[in-house]
């Protein structure tokens, strides 16, 4: 799944200084003016002159996850995943993700880690780290996603001090909306989403309702109750296409060596439900 996304910089530039910093970065790297326009929306995707999002200090990180609550489906507790598949050129085999240290460690190459168990409308919790020693630029620094019911992707990303376009830095509705603004963590610390997903509906083949989602990135919001216009799609506008009601969760692999721990589930009823 190729897509040389563009990160935010979280730093705010001079015009001047912002352009000698462009200068570094191939077209590509930052952005596009040739890809189709974002439906309501003033910007292509992946524009090129989209504003990436501004600044902010988050609180600091915790050294040890945070146990999840009671009624939470933990789907990796530090110890081995058991709970995952991985998905290679279209095959289902077993996990090859490095478990250590209490994370996980993506293997470059190897394919997207996928939970055996499907979830839809749903709170989502996953802790991420760039290693320290991270390479790279723009979509070459520390590249993954966290891909709710494997279609509808919240962009994972080093946008501490890394240029990328800004609806493809951490925490964008991957190729759709940029964060509100940007609240990460250096590399080498831990970052965390806190999401909150209503999943569509369809009826048949119609699309009679659209996703939803809420992102809160290392406890800022980034995202209220936004509606997503379909599935990750990389230079293209994305699409629904009808699904079941839950489907897995999805981890990417895109070949760099994210690391993930902490991660848990907790599905979301109706009011007055016992």
């Amino acid at each position: 799944m190729m897509k040389r996304v563009f990160v935010a910089s979280v730093a705010l530039f001079s015009v001047a200084g912002l352009v000698a910093f462009q200068q570094q970065y191939e077209k590509g790297d930052l952005g596009f003016d040739d890809t189709p326009m974002l439906p309501g929306q003033p910007w292509r995707v992946h524009d090129l002159n989209r504003p990436r999002p501004r600044k902010v200090t988050a609180p600091a990180a915790c050294d040890k996850p945070v146990p999840p609550p009671s009624d939470a489906v933990v789907l990796f507790d530090g110890k081995d995943l058991s709970k995952w598949v991985q998905s290679r050129r279209g095959r289902t085999v077993e996990p090859r993700w490095k478990v250590e240290n209490g994370y996980i460690q993506i293997v470059p190459h190897t394919g997207d880690l996928i939970s055996k168990e499907k979830f839809g409308t749903a709170q989502y919790h996953i802790e991420w780290q760039i290693p320290k020693d991270v390479q790279g630029r723009s979509q070459s620094r520390g590249n993954s996603g966290v891909l709710l019911m494997s279609r509808y992707e919240i962009q994972v990303l080093d946008v501490y001090d890394n240029l990328t376009y800004a609806d493809g830095g951490a925490g964008a509705i991957y190729g759709q909306w940029p964060p509100l603004v940007n609240p990460a963590r250096a590399p080498g610390e831990w970052q965390t989403y806190d999401i909150i997903f209503e999943a569509p509906k369809f009826e048949n083949d119609k699309l009679v309702k659209p996703a939803y989602v809420t992102v809160l990135f290392n406890g800022v919001v980034v995202h209220h109750h936004k509606e997503i216009i379909g599935r990750m799609a990389y230079r293209q506008v994305g699409t629904y296409a009808p699904h079941g009601p839950e489907e897995p969760l999805m981890l990417q692999d895109h070949n760099q060596p994210v690391r993930y721990r902490n991660i848990w589930v907790r599905r979301l009823g109706d009011y007055d439900q016992k």
